[in-house]
């Protein structure tokens, strides 16, 4: 089993350069992170939050390519809908060239009303703008010399990228998916795959079941490391530690529940946990003492899960992880 991390930056409320603060404390973990053993590190992208959260994720990775030498570096997940392909793609090969082939590139259609609405473009618009996206990106990492792409969206004509990604044909690509036809498309078009870490167990092996059948349809392997499952981390000694940590979670997902529908409550994303908060804290977290926490694992690493990626903001959780977990799984 692997275990990777996976988060952000957040601007430090109250502080005077609290941007400042913030990306410091998490560039310092990520460094730390690589110190402890940790295979790789996800970074997330979002808008229009006012929680201070990273908007920039491909220009912060940039940075930690040159503070780290080992772990691999990822996306989950550059929102394709709102940019540029081409523009994104000469990044990414940019970032994979200055972390020596150690990107991942983990893209996604996006889940958040607010910020689709606050970059004016319809959410009911995403599918058909990610799949057009992907088809640039992947057209302008294979393709030998110059080439054209008119399409619904995306106009080019006669253009070459620069510079090409080291990894070949390009980097590990990643989509985060949820709901099943999203999770098909994953597995026909060679994707690995990103679960959230807001579902409880059961929701997650559902959505692992229903890979595993259009792998094997699309005629591909399972591999285990091929697919990432997000969880929070809150290591805890005693109930009290406990109980406090459930209820900072319960808060977290009910701010997080929030982004993912819209307004009317009428329509909401497949991030959105299990209406039962608690349920949703206890089931969707590795919570308790080290040894709970393995336990856990062991019963995922049962159901096919290789690779992990952890969501704390507490360095000294992942630190006891790296201690006391990690070496359990070899």
């Amino acid at each position: 089993m692997k275990f990777g991390i996976f988060g952000g930056a957040r601007s430090v409320p109250g502080v005077e350069d609290g941007y400042r603060e913030g990306y410091d404390a998490y560039i310092d973990s990520v460094v730390e992170a690589e110190d402890l053993g940790f295979y790789s590190s996800f970074l997330v992208e979002h808008h229009f939050s006012g929680m201070g959260q990273v908007s920039a994720s491909l220009n912060l990775l940039s940075f930690l390519a040159a503070r780290t030498s080992s772990i691999r570096l990822g996306t989950a997940v550059v929102v394709l809908p709102w940019h540029n392909p081409v523009l994104v793609a000469e990044q990414a090969a940019t970032l994979d060239l200055l972390s020596k082939g150690r990107f991942d590139f983990g893209v996604g259609k996006g889940y958040r009303h607010n910020e689709f609405a606050g970059f004016c473009i319809p959410i009911a618009e995403s599918t058909e703008r990610f799949e057009e996206a992907m088809t640039v990106i992947r057209t302008a990492w294979t393709t030998e010399g110059r080439f054209s792409h008119h399409g619904k969206r995306w106009h080019y004509e006669d253009i070459l990228l620069e510079p090409s990604p080291v990894q070949q044909p390009h980097p590990p690509l990643w989509l985060a998916a949820g709901r099943p036809e999203s999770l098909q498309y994953a597995a026909k078009e060679n994707f690995n795959l990103f679960l959230d870490q807001f579902q409880t167990l059961d929701v997650i092996f559902e959505r692992l079941r229903i890979f595993r059948a259009a792998l094997t349809e699309a005629g591909r392997h399972y591999d285990p490391l091929g697919v990432g499952v997000a969880r929070g981390l809150m290591v805890a000694d005693t109930d009290d530690e406990r109980e406090t940590a459930i209820a900072q979670r319960m808060k977290q997902l009910e701010v997080m529940n929030s982004f993912g529908q819209t307004a009317d409550g009428k329509g909401q994303s497949s991030m959105v946990s299990d209406a039962d908060l608690r349920k949703a804290a206890v089931d969707g977290v590795l919570l308790g003492t080290p040894d709970a926490i393995i336990e856990r694992l062991k019963k995922m690493e049962a159901a096919g899960v290789g690779y992990v990626l952890l969501s704390s903001r507490d360095q000294q959780s992942l630190r006891r992880f790296a201690r006391d977990v990690m070496p359990a799984f070899g």
